[in-house]
């Protein structure tokens, strides 16, 4: 007696002729690898042409003259420059003022636009925090030189309460690091709140509404709960903010040009490494202070990646 199999079910391939999963999943896999090394390709090329092969030609330049090795030299007759120390404090202290403002004002305004319940007043929020970001550096400069003298300006009564007669007084040497403050922060604010907005979103609607049920206030679920969870994005704020920061150039360098020098134009360190380089035409020393930037703010980017874990698994 011959036994023969029931025939298989419509619609299913036999077992003998159906094609090995793990192949086709082989090929989808390096189709998409394909298609995500054509993306990068672009930025990756870009990166080694501006920024990798520039950077190293600024270090051959820092450690040579005339085509002559000479060590530290360079660096050394920057730091003696007169010129140099000054530049180095005002950079700095714009930097702390604008790190700090950024940290605590643009966290606490996400949170509060992220607590407002009703949409449109919401995306209305972030719709009017981020117009300012739309504007280039150069032209906010333009806009608040209207805003900061006390003849023109909408705020010249307030200007004026303050003791302020003339743009000069305002934009004098030690009020720059809160006037070029004041300028960073309205034109690069609003782009982070959007930012912090979309990571507080992220946080698990479970555990806010555990902190709710258990009777944490806002400002308890603030602190313990949405802060820890925003650590990464607020270090990689720190990051991009403090990069930005230390190529102080163009606010100086415009407000030098409107109020005829009373901005000094060695103001800030990348002015002095531009007259080094195009006024001097002293291009070693120039890379010495560009270098001397980006090691200072590798290592400072080291503290923020490592206190925010940045690049830790949660």
């Amino acid at each position: 007696m011959t036994v023969t199999s029931p025939p298989a079910p419509a619609g299913v391939v036999p077992t003998g002729r159906r094609r090995p999963a793990g192949r086709r999943a082989t090929r989808v896999n390096a189709g998409q690898s394909r298609y995500g090394y054509l993306f990068v390709s672009g930025y990756t090329l870009l990166l080694i042409a501006f920024g990798l092969l520039p950077t190293l030609y600024a270090v051959y330049l820092a450690f040579t003259r005339n085509g002559a090795f000479v060590g530290v030299d360079n660096f050394v007759r920057v730091f003696n420059d007169y010129r140099f120390l000054p530049a180095v404090a005002h950079v700095a202290l714009y930097v702390l003022f604008w790190l700090v403002s950024l940290i605590v004002f643009v966290v606490i305004l996400a949170i509060v636009v992220h607590g407002i319940r009703v949409r449109w007043l919401g995306n209305s929020a972030r719709f009017l925090f981020y117009i300012p970001g739309a504007i280039a550096g150069a032209s906010s400069v333009l806009l608040w030189l209207f805003v900061l003298d006390p003849t023109v300006s909408p705020v010249s009564g307030l200007l004026h309460a303050m003791g302020y007669e003339s743009l000069v007084n305002v934009v004098a040497v030690g009020n720059l690091p809160v006037v070029f403050t004041v300028i960073a922060f309205w034109a690069g604010a609003g782009g982070w709140i959007v930012i912090m907005y979309g990571a507080l979103n992220n946080i698990s609607t479970d555990v806010m509404e555990a902190a709710r049920i258990d009777g944490a206030s806002h400002v308890q679920t603030a602190w313990h709960i949405q802060l820890p969870m925003l650590a990464k994005w607020i270090s990689y704020m720190g990051i991009m903010s403090l990069a930005a920061g230390t190529q102080l150039f163009v606010e100086p360098k415009i407000l030098a040009q409107a109020t005829k020098n009373v901005v000094p134009e060695d103001y800030s360190l990348n002015q002095l490494a531009y007259l080094y380089a195009f006024r001097q035409n002293d291009f070693s020393g120039s890379a010495a202070i560009s270098i001397t930037l980006l090691v200072v703010a590798l290592g400072l980017s080291t503290v923020f990646i490592f206190r925010g874990k940045l690049f830790e698994r949660d």
